[in-house]
């Protein structure tokens, strides 16, 4: 099945254009502004030699420089800007400079231990550094043409090739990105050393021997390690009187889980944290660190897509069944513990303990694409649109200047936006995946043409002669959307829509074509009850084959009642509540629209409730009105918008019963 670039698909959206032009104009300069203030680029500038100085930040800094330039590429290729095509100039510049001859670029060891490579891979990021390095020179590539990047990535991607081809399994990354990094190089190139390296880094996965003690070792080595950094910077700072070393800002605050430290413990040494403790196929249930799982499992079903793979494939869908229904909270958020930033046991789902960080949920989109593209199952799309309204968007605030790392379902304090992390992953990997988004929305395979999300958006096809579509969205505020068909002549061809899991059955959705109603299949019956009362398997793709001409159009009415979703009983602390959501939207209560509510024991009358737009909250928004079983008026905003006016309390689960 055929990708689009995202630069080919012009999007055309009340709800998803300005957000998008939010990320050109201002989040990609912000981040920018951030990585100079945080000394990230500088270490660059220290490694070429046109700076002087001290390195600064983690070990994984390069990442956030290679996703910055990953982003900006993305959105250059839509919004061409000289302002920024000069930044990406400029760093680029200062990669080729700081690279050596023979690939290699990580500046952590390059100025702290020259001569030092590969030495400890399991928890200092080498290679998934040079992964997001290789991922940025594709998306540049691509967005311009220019192959100056992409040389860059090319030169690292051969020295990977030339060190790990054929070595042991103690040479994987502890966290997961070479491997799609490569598999998307080897789409670009084609070369299939490429493929044949990243198939080798899935298959050594949970094959290393005494993995606890080869752990224990690399912990052991990194603290060694940190401290000679340390004394470096002492040694610095003595002899550079006017040095002030950078400050990162805290990350937010999130609730632990008891026993944290304990379960860390067993977490890592076990390797479930890494996605170390089985061989991929036998990887059927989602553990550890919710990122690592969600990379591992978009390369995974990536190879499968190149080759094909039968048992891949059941492994990569038996993991995603059981995160679906035991493990994923209501909005699609993915990771219930902080300790592992990652996943719980089944059923542990705790909405104030909930982690959720933003980059889990982009994880989680990158899969579902994959998943979709292999299998063309609806299910897959339709988490994709959930997530990506409610897991993901959440992360980036209405100014795109502030940002969530992790993403509770109930906060009472403690947890605002924030202009940037110690660890700031999430703010250029929201940038380049929204940057993205065309590319997500249709597939093609020949003669038959699959619509995933009903984004306002115009593409091209070739069916042998070219057919233009058009689709108007009211999403997620409004019920309908348009499709137009444009053949360039009278063309036979198929087209598959998604009929969304959210439709409920007592109000199913409508499809007429030129005025002519059109039959659709039932709605599918629920199957095992999700843990978080969200299913995604509920949606199904209907295929309208037929003679199209040029004007045909087709009306889709999606029904948007206000449900009430119960959770699983399992869960524990949610007898008697419920999530609202309307659509594609999971709504939730803050504080600052109910004064005088206890938002957390209130009881809500959800006979009350209606969908009424609110053109004073958060720019414009259809909010949910309501009132308390003690007639107290209450207001439920997109769970995805809360907290962009300051620090507030939250909750996503509501009283509905006593």
């Amino acid at each position: 099945m055929q990708e689009f670039v995202a630069s080919t698909v012009r999007i055309e959206d009340p709800f998803w254009s300005g957000r998008l032009d939010t990320n050109a104009r201002r989040a990609i300069f912000h981040q920018w502004q951030q990585l100079e203030a945080s000394g990230c680029i500088d270490n660059f500038r220290l490694l070429s030699g046109e700076k002087d100085g001290f390195r600064e930040g983690w070990f994984f800094a390069d990442s956030d420089a290679f996703k910055w330039l990953e982003a900006a590429a993305c959105i250059y290729a839509s919004q061409p800007d000289p302002r920024l095509a000069g930044l990406m100039d400029e760093l680029i510049g200062l990669l080729e400079a700081a690279q050596t001859a023979d690939g290699y670029l990580f500046t952590y060891n390059q100025l702290h231990f020259p001569g030092q490579r590969w030495v400890n891979l399991q928890i200092e990021h080498e290679l998934y550094c040079h992964g997001h390095l290789i991922e940025a020179g594709v998306a540049h590539h691509s967005a311009t043409g220019s192959r100056r990047l992409l040389e860059i990535a090319i030169k690292a991607a051969d020295l990977l090739v030339h060190d790990f081809l054929t070595s042991g399994p103690e040479n994987t990354c502890g966290h997961e990105e070479i491997e799609l990094a490569l598999l998307r190089l080897h789409q670009v190139t084609g070369n299939e050393s490429y493929l044949e390296l990243a198939r080798q880094f899935l298959e050594r996965r949970g094959r290393i021997p005494g993995y606890p003690l080869h752990l224990y070792r690399q912990f052991k080595q990194h603290e060694g390690r940190s401290a000679q950094v340390r004394q470096l910077r002492q040694a610095y700072a003595a002899e550079h009187p006017a040095y002030s070393q950078s400050r990162l800002p805290p990350g937010n605050a999130a609730k632990k889980a008891r026993f944290s430290t304990l379960r860390w413990y067993l977490n890592a040494l076990s390797g479930k944290y890494m996605q170390q403790h089985a061989p991929v196929r036998r990887q059927t249930a989602p553990v550890g660190h919710s990122v690592r799982f969600g990379y591992l499992e978009t390369a995974a079903a990536m190879l499968q897509r190149l080759i094909p793979d039968p048992s891949l494939l059941c492994a990569l869908e038996r993991a995603w069944e059981r995160m679906v229904t035991r493990r994923m909270y209501v909005t699609g958020g993915l990771g219930s513990l902080s300790f592992n930033e990652g996943f719980g046991r089944d059923y542990e789902l705790d909405p104030e303990l909930a982690y959720a960080e933003t980059c889990a949920a982009l994880a989680s989109l990158f899969w579902n694409w994959q998943m979709a593209l292999t299998t063309r199952q609806a299910k897959y799309s339709d988490l994709f649109e959930w997530q990506l309204y409610n897991a993901a968007a959440v992360g980036m605030g209405l100014t795109g200047e502030s940002y969530l790392y992790n993403n509770p379902l109930a906060a009472r304090g403690g947890i605002s936006r924030k202009a940037w992390y110690a660890v700031p992953c999430c703010p250029s990997n929201l940038s380049r995946t929204w940057a993205s988004l065309g590319k997500y929305i249709y597939s093609q395979d020949g003669n038959e043409i699959w619509v995933h999300q009903y984004i306002g958006s115009q593409a091209a096809f070739d069916i042998g002669q070219p057919l233009r579509l058009q689709v108007l969205s009211g999403l997620p505020w409004q019920e309908e959307v348009t499709i137009r068909v444009e053949p360039e002549a009278p063309a036979e061809f198929t087209l598959h829509l998604r009929l969304p899991s959210w439709c409920a059955a007592s109000s199913p959705a409508s499809l007429s074509i030129n005025g002519q109603a059109q039959p659709l299949p039932a709605p599918l019956a629920p199957k095992q009850p999700a843990a978080s009362g969200y299913d995604p398997r509920l949606a199904q793709f209907i295929p309208l084959r037929r003679l199209w001409s040029a004007g045909d159009t087709l009306q889709l009415h999606f029904p948007m009642p206000i449900l009430t979703r119960r959770a699983h009983p399992r869960l524990k602390g949610h007898a008697g509540k419920a999530a609202l959501t309307r659509g594609p939207l999971v709504y939730c209560l803050e504080n600052l629209d109910n004064p005088g509510v206890d938002i957390f024991s209130a009881q809500v009358e959800p006979a009350s409730l209606r969908a009424e737009f609110a053109p004073e909250l958060l720019g414009g928004i259809l909010a949910l009105r309501g009132q308390t079983d003690s007639g107290q008026a209450i207001t439920a905003i997109p769970y995805a918008l809360w907290g962009n006016r300051g620090e507030s309390q939250m909750t996503v689960w509501v009283n509905i019963e006593r």
